[in-house]
């Protein structure tokens, strides 16, 4: 690893931010102690909420971590189009007895706010996604100590992070789950999208500051993959879900591996992005249909989410899932990196013997 990354945590994991509930401080907490990097996700939560939960962090570890923020997104969706799904969305509100969300509800996610409060309570690591932040945030965070990530799907994104000052360029393949965090969200791509592997490498071929690869990685070999293809550590999500100190539903848990849901898919049907998910019927019935508008979309199907939660109906919930979620193991989270750690070890010990042949 990169000296960057080697001075922050020893073994090359980190585990992605994932919003919505699943990263909480205390599956951050047992991943930095165990030697990875542990993230918060400050995605959909209040200034204050942020504050609350790395206030939480620091009292569980004494180890790095890292915060996650949302950038603002333009106004680039069509009113009619989001009015055209919410009417198609109103037999979900029927059948779950609530009402859909405000599409109004707010297209900045706080990120002003969260910035002042990380700029006044420093901590080691923010990443970003969905864009570039500006040069003087990066320099804003440089100057209280704090590293910051950048997410990127190109070459030429990992381009325009190295631009902008950032010290780590996120890597993120088409086999991620959750959000993909395209700098521009262009529906005529859809369906696009570079395969990690192939993605490190011309990362690695377009910048000179570290890179953290991530997309469907579950598996220490996999890690070893990255690492060889030029990768200075791994980011893993999906593996975390299923962990103990997940703060992921029971039932996403449960559906990782639930044979009723076969695969993945890129949709925007929960809000309004390309986000990979287990396919489920609110995926199969509303994806083709969901226009380009997020935040829009996030806010108005966030009511049926919850309903569809409270109600135990996991067809009706966003299971954000990467292409490798068949592969989640339900382990405590420190035991999992230990797990991968030994995983990577052997998988190089395997190669090494290979190349000596």
């Amino acid at each position: 690893m990169s000296s960057v990354l080697t001075d922050l945590f020893p073994h090359p994991i980190v585990q992605a931010p994932m919003a919505g509930g699943v990263s909480v401080p205390q599956l951050a907490a047992a991943v930095s102690d165990a030697g990875g990097l542990g993230f918060l996700a400050a995605g959909y939560k209040t200034a204050d909420g942020m504050y609350q939960e790395i206030k939480q962090l620091r009292g569980l570890t004494s180890r790095p971590f890292g915060v996650n923020l949302f950038l603002p997104q333009p106004e680039t969706a069509d009113p009619a189009a989001v009015d055209v799904y919410a009417h198609q969305l109103a037999g979900e509100a029927s059948w779950y007895e609530t009402e859909l969300g405000d599409p109004e509800s707010g297209r900045d996610d706080g990120y002003d706010a969260k910035l002042a409060v990380l700029l006044d309570n420093p901590v080691p690591v923010v990443s970003f996604h969905f864009g570039v932040p500006a040069r003087e945030v990066i320099d804003s965070l440089h100057r209280v100590g704090t590293l910051t990530f950048v997410t990127a799907t190109t070459a030429e994104e990992a381009r325009a992070v190295e631009r902008a000052g950032a010290d780590v360029v996120i890597a993120q393949g088409v086999e991620a789950g959750g959000h993909q965090g395209t700098h521009r969200d262009l529906p005529e791509t859809d369906g696009g999208g570079i395969g990690l592997l192939s993605l490190v490498a011309q990362v690695r071929e377009s910048v000179g500051i570290p890179i953290v690869a991530a997309g469907g990685i579950m598996r220490g070999a996999q890690i070893a993959a990255v690492l060889a293809a030029g990768a200075g550590a791994a980011q893993l999500g999906t593996a975390f879900v299923a962990a103990h100190e997940s703060g992921a539903h029971a039932l996403h848990k449960q559906a990782l591996t639930n044979p009723l849901f076969v695969r993945t898919e890129l949709t925007r049907a929960f809000s309004g992005r390309p986000a990979r998910a287990l396919v489920n019927r609110f995926v199969r019935e509303h994806g083709p249909y969901a226009p380009a508008a997020y935040p829009e979309v996030h806010h108005l199907t966030a009511p049926l989410r919850k309903a569809a939660a409270k109600a135990g109906d996991a067809q009706g919930l966003a299971l954000w899932a990467g292409q490798g979620h068949r592969m989640a193991r339900e382990l405590p989270a420190g035991q999992l990196v230990e797990v991968l750690v030994a995983e990577l070890a052997s998988a190089r010990t395997a190669l090494s013997a290979g190349g000596a042949r």
